[in-house]
């Protein structure tokens, strides 16, 4: 049960504490790969990444000044995948439960028969720092289902919406139409089926990866007691504010800036999401968006929210 952590890093203070957590609270350290893509002025020490034995560790550090943005860091931390059995997708900044990867392993194995695939996923629950120590901050012991945020609606100008966790009480999974790019846990075949778009630059990734899933016939579970936390960048963290790609201060001295990466990447989106041929980053044909927008509300094509986009779907 080899399982793949690909970490996409931009200037984190905590990297280093998600690495160690991770490693520590896993119940098989040795069967773990760190992959990190770490876009920071220096790079982590060496010690650092030798106390996360007997892990595998895959580091690469490059330089804020020439990144090009999450997702295409993404790419990069995906593109180190080395055959694992399980693939797992994460932040920088996470805490763990004690024995996470069997967790997530015997979560994904108990919804696996009879499906093409599925993904654990969800914007997990939060933890901050009091004192230096990681305390959670949990909304919820059932699932955080993802929605579409109350009175939404499609801007003229791009597809791009805006989503939320809502806490459903249920101690059963939830069918998801929407995923979390931070905390996603797949078979490591997810890797061969749907490399990450490097195109894309952040708004819309979600989107397009959950149509991408759905046409190809995988399926998005949110499942209860996820045992992965996020620290929000909130100000309410305890941690050092985390600079963003996007910061006027981070620009400075690129070759392009990323309201333009950003523009080329709605129109990406756009293409993925209206059906666009573009390979193994378009949309499968298991089934349709029109099969997608029947079931949960979302109508690309059209341009419309049902109902059905604002609230949980019915556990599984």
């Amino acid at each position: 049960m080899t399982v793949f952590l690909s970490i996409a890093a931009y200037c984190d203070p905590v990297l280093a504490f998600t690495l160690a957590r991770a490693r520590s609270s896993a119940a098989r350290p040795q069967d773990l790969h760190f992959a990190v893509v770490d876009q920071s002025p220096q790079p982590l020490p060496a010690s650092a990444l030798a106390a996360l034995a007997p892990a595998r560790v895959t580091y690469q550090r490059i330089d804020p000044l020439f990144s090009r943005g999450p997702c295409w860091a993404r790419a990069l931390a995906m593109a180190l995948y080395d055959g694992e059995d399980w693939f797992l997708q994460l932040d920088s900044h996470m805490d763990f439960d004690e024995g996470w990867d069997e967790r997530l392993v015997g979560q994904a194995r108990a919804l696996l028969p009879g499906r093409p695939g599925v993904v654990i996923s969800s914007y997990p629950n939060a933890f901050a720092f009091e004192q230096g120590v990681p305390v959670r901050r949990a909304v919820t012991t059932g699932a955080l289902a993802h929605v579409v945020k109350p009175a939404a609606q499609f801007d003229p100008g791009h597809l791009v919406l805006a989503f939320e966790a809502h806490p459903v009480d249920s101690d059963r999974p939830l069918p998801g139409f929407h995923l979390g790019a931070g905390c996603l846990f797949a078979p490591g075949r997810f890797v061969l089926e749907f490399p990450y778009d490097p195109a894309l630059y952040f708004h819309g990734e979600e989107q397009a990866l959950a149509a991408r899933l759905f046409t190809r016939g995988w399926d998005i579970f949110h499942m209860p007691g996820l045992p992965v936390y996020h620290l929000y960048n909130d100000g309410g963290s305890g941690a050092p504010p985390r600079p963003l790609h996007w910061d006027p201060a981070h620009e400075a001295g690129r070759s392009q800036n990323w309201w333009q990466l950003e523009q080329r990447s709605r129109a990406r989106v756009g293409q993925v999401l209206g059906g666009v041929p573009l390979g193994v980053y378009g949309l499968g044909t298991v089934r349709t968006m029109r099969d997608y927008a029947d079931w949960c509300g979302i109508d690309y094509a059209a341009r419309t929210l049902g109902p059905q986009a604002y609230r949980p779907l019915a556990p599984a």
